[in-house]
């Protein structure tokens, strides 16, 4: 995958201004300093010049940055500003200059050279305004200056940009991405998005102006390779020219505005097969919901109730997922668990106690184990409640922070729930999962019978991930809900069901 960082065209970023109905002036702002303090021991200073707005109060809003130049004292910026010019409004602009010395994005930890404060109007009828470099104190920086020189440009209209971004195939070239629409704006950021690295090899991308129509203008286009857009940082973005065909070829015609990216990464993302291959262990541990409404195993109205031919639903989904997920433990041997239900000798309620009745040794045999001694089990028991989820949760939770501590070879933990109701500790299971989702653990929990699931719908975070109640947002989404009449329609490998809360999270395997 390829993540973008965001992106400006015409410039990066700016404050709130205005909403305009009316034309408005562009000015575009020039920056060269003189006699710079120098403050490199074995080299001269490496300045960078970013800008200031305010347009009310005391907050002010960085509106962009220049490119950073190596080694000078005298620095002529290339990186222009282009700013909405308003005669009516006092515009106060800040230029601070700084002197780079590591590669972080926050200005706080660089040395500082010095700044101007003045307003847009000033800069406009100066022409030309070269002024001293003053200290936070307001002391002379030095002998240190710096001129801004205004360019006025036409008026223009308030644009709502969007890229498209297009790959070339054998039949032309493929919209591969489309980013939203900034409303009003000539200095638009876009969010960062994800797309696949096929989908850019070859790229063009295009910037059009947005029309509810569907009539969109097109603002400017340009090319680039993947490694041309990864040299961009958020000190000094990759810049492409936005070309429009139309124009090109007209008289002092330069370009239509410029595409800045600031950050464009690929990440490599790792598939189930490429860790099942690399030696990864799937530890499984099955947890099976033994409270009173499920009903008396006797009734052939319970859910646990087995039918002549051998099956229950329980059953079921155990071979479904036990079937598939056994081909990658190499030991074959499952831990299997109730909860809910009244265990003798004690007859004391139980939410993680082993069917096999063996707390040293819970382990079944292959998937055939578990499913005799599921059989040995239930008629031992009496179906009790309620339906607590997080002591099992946490017990396997336990054993994946042990792989960690230990730093074992890959080993990954699969945990499934089969449970026919309700959810009675939501808030203690929430705390469970949002601490499991920092370990190499997932959640798999199948709903058996046609109780209201839909707790286990909010467990399964996929539009959002899920917060503790105390508010801890939880890394990673680790719990996959499916409703066993859902299950039964799966007609591909319900492996699908893991690797959705598995392999799609590749980080977390330890």
């Amino acid at each position: 995958m390829i993540t973008f960082g965001q992106q400006a065209a015409m410039a990066s970023g700016g404050p709130p201004v205005p909403r305009a109905t009316h034309l408005t002036t562009k000015v575009e702002l020039t920056i060269s300093c003189e006699k710079l303090m120098d403050m490199d021991v074995f080299s001269k200073s490496d300045p960078l010049c970013a800008l200031y707005i305010n347009t009310s109060g005391s907050q002010w809003y960085e509106f962009g940055r220049t490119e950073m130049i190596l080694n000078s004292l005298n620095p002529k910026f290339a990186k222009k500003f282009v700013i909405d010019y308003y005669f009516e409004i006092v515009q106060r602009l800040k230029f601070c200059v700084y002197d780079i010395d590591n590669n972080t994005y926050d200005l706080s930890d660089d040395d500082f050279l010095g700044e101007l404060e003045c307003t847009l109007g000033q800069i406009v009828s100066n022409r030309q305004m070269t002024r001293p470099l003053l200290l936070k104190d307001k002391r002379p920086a030095g002998h240190g200056t710096i001129t801004v020189s205004p360019v006025s440009s036409k008026y223009l209209w308030w644009s709502d940009p969007f890229l498209e971004f297009y790959k070339q195939t054998e039949t032309g070239w493929q919209l591969a991405h489309r980013t939203e629409v900034v409303k009003n704006n000539l200095n638009p950021i876009w969010r960062p998005f994800r797309i696949p690295l096929r989908s850019l090899c070859g790229g063009n991308v295009d910037c059009y102006d947005h029309h509810v129509s569907g009539s969109h203008d097109l603002i400017g286009s340009f090319k680039a390779t993947l490694a041309e857009m990864q040299v961009g940082t958020h000190i000094s973005p990759a810049e492409f020219e936005c070309i429009n065909p139309k124009k090109q070829n007209k008289k002092d015609y330069k370009n239509s505005g410029v595409i800045c990216i600031k950050r464009c990464q690929v990440h490599k993302e790792y598939t189930f097969l490429d860790y099942i291959m690399g030696g990864c262990q799937i530890h499984f541990t099955i947890a099976i919901d033994f409270t009173g409404s499920n009903g008396d195993p006797i009734s052939p109205q319970s859910l646990h109730y087995i039918s002549p031919e051998g099956y229950n639903e329980y059953l079921a989904a155990i071979w479904a997922v036990g079937n598939v997920i056994q081909d990658y433990n190499s030991s074959k041997m499952f831990p299997v668990f109730g909860f809910g239900a009244q265990v003798p000798p004690t007859w004391q309620v139980s939410h993680e106690f082993p069917i096999n009745f063996n707390p040293a040794n819970p382990f079944c045999e292959g998937i055939e184990g578990v499913v005799h001694a599921y059989r040995q089990c239930l008629p031992q028991l009496k179906l009790w409640g309620p339906t607590n989820f997080s002591p099992v949760i946490n017990h396997v939770a336990c054993f994946a922070r042990q792989a960690i501590q230990q730093n074992m070879a890959s080993h990954y933990f699969v945990l499934l729930i089969i449970t026919d109701g309700v959810i009675t500790d939501m808030d203690q299971t929430r705390t469970a999962i949002v601490a499991a989702s920092r370990l190499p653990m997932s959640i798999i929990i199948v709903g058996v019978g046609g109780a209201d699931f839909s707790a286990m719908e909010f467990l399964d975070s996929d539009d959002r991930l899920l917060h503790s109640p105390t508010g801890d947002l939880a890394s990673r989404d680790i719990v996959q809900f499916v409703p066993f009449r859902n299950f039964q329609r799966i007609s591909h490998n319900p492996l699908s069901l893991y690797i959705t809360g598995t392999a799609a999270h590749p980080s977390s395997v330890k």
